[in-house]
């Protein structure tokens, strides 16, 4: 009698959903090749050759296309009891690819203006000092609302596991996405019973040092990955331009003087000298990256999005990658099959080649 009461007990916590599995911790290559796969069912016939069509979560939804050419489809297994969100890449389209080269930082708490009527007020990182990729903020912030009211709506539904994912800009645009729903949760708009895991796969760098630093904190503990084949050249993107100011308030650069101090006087020339030629070099690279990828690509974004207010940037360039690093590294069967020249630059950047490298190296 006592074994038939433990299991119905048992039992009873099983019925809805019907023993759903956990969303846990940690990278799972199981859970990283579904999500490869949802990626690839959001692009053309082409581009997913190599990649399976099959997976055991259902798409109930596809959004508009908005902001800079964005969209997102979202997928269910209730079996899992999971949502995913995933955020569509670079599509062929100028203002898709305008969104990854207006690439000026600005703060990563703010607000900003897309559109008549609707100003993306955000937060995605506690430290003053944290700056992002403004071209994925816009992207973000056109499709957060959206986002948003299916998460509340699939909430109420009881799916309290969400992944977010992306492949290419869709990577991108994942770690900020992530970021927002963190201190959207924090602030008590989104409930705090859910659960959120993100892969970032073949993702570019999102934000500065300090923005990557606040990233790896709220997901500390196994709860975002940054999954990068070694051989693709799109995670090493945007350019990151360091200078003294990127530096934390105390350090040697910022008063030259102590650092040198005691040495002799030949030394101190020829440290004074090196420093200031390569302190000279690197800002003027990040006034001439400001200049481009932001006031002057503001110029295109806008024939787009019209109402777009310009943001005011942060003088950086110090792009730096985030997430928990899950490296895909090839052998020499890899470059048989996918060989390191040829006209097409994104050889290693699609999805069959991290389909093969995850099956490989995670059998």
């Amino acid at each position: 009698m006592k074994k038939l009461l433990v299991t119905l007990v048992f039992l009873s916590g099983c019925l809805v959903p019907l023993c759903a599995q956990p969303l846990l911790a940690g990278f799972n290559s199981g859970e990283y090749r579904a999500m490869l796969r949802i990626s690839a069912l959001q692009v053309d016939v082409q581009f997913r050759a190599e990649t399976p069509s099959e997976t055991e979560y259902t798409r109930v939804y596809r959004s508009p296309e908005v902001g800079l050419h964005n969209k997102w489809d979202m997928w269910l297994n209730k079996s899992r009891n999971t949502m995913v969100i995933n955020l569509r890449g670079t599509t062929s389209n100028t203002d898709s690819w305008l969104e990854n080269f207006y690439s000026a930082m600005v703060p990563a708490t703010g607000s900003l203006k897309l559109d008549t009527g609707y100003t993306f007020n955000y937060k995605l990182s506690n430290d003053p000092k944290a700056a992002v990729h403004i071209g994925w903020l816009i992207g973000v912030g056109s499709l957060v609302p959206d986002i948003v009211s299916k998460i509340n709506e699939y909430y109420a539904k009881g799916i309290k596991q969400v992944i977010i994912e992306g492949h290419s800009q869709g990577g991108a645009l994942s770690f900020l996405l992530t970021s927002y729903l963190h201190y959207q949760v924090e602030a008590g708009n989104i409930p705090a019973d859910i659960i959120f895991k993100t892969y970032c796969s073949a993702a570019p760098k999102p934000g500065n040092l300090y923005y990557a630093y606040d990233f790896d904190y709220i997901t500390r503990g196994g709860w975002a990955f940054n999954v990068v084949n070694t051989a693709d050249w799109v995670p090493e993107t945007p350019v990151s331009i360091q200078t003294p100011d990127d530096f934390n308030k105390i350090n040697p650069f910022s008063n030259t003087g102590s650092m040198m101090k005691g040495q002799k006087k030949a030394v101190k020339l020829a440290l004074k000298y090196v420093y200031k030629r390569l302190d000279k070099t690197s800002r003027k690279a990040q006034r001439k990256q400001e200049k481009y990828l932001g006031r002057m690509a503001y110029r295109q974004v806008k024939k787009y999005m019209p109402n777009l207010e310009r943001p005011q940037y942060v003088h950086t360039g110090n792009y730096a990658k985030a997430g928990t690093p899950i490296v895909l590294q090839p052998d020499a069967d890899y470059y048989k099959k996918y060989p390191d020249s040829g006209s097409n630059v994104f050889r290693h950047h699609l999805f069959g080649p991290y389909y093969y490298l995850v099956n490989k190296i995670y059998k």
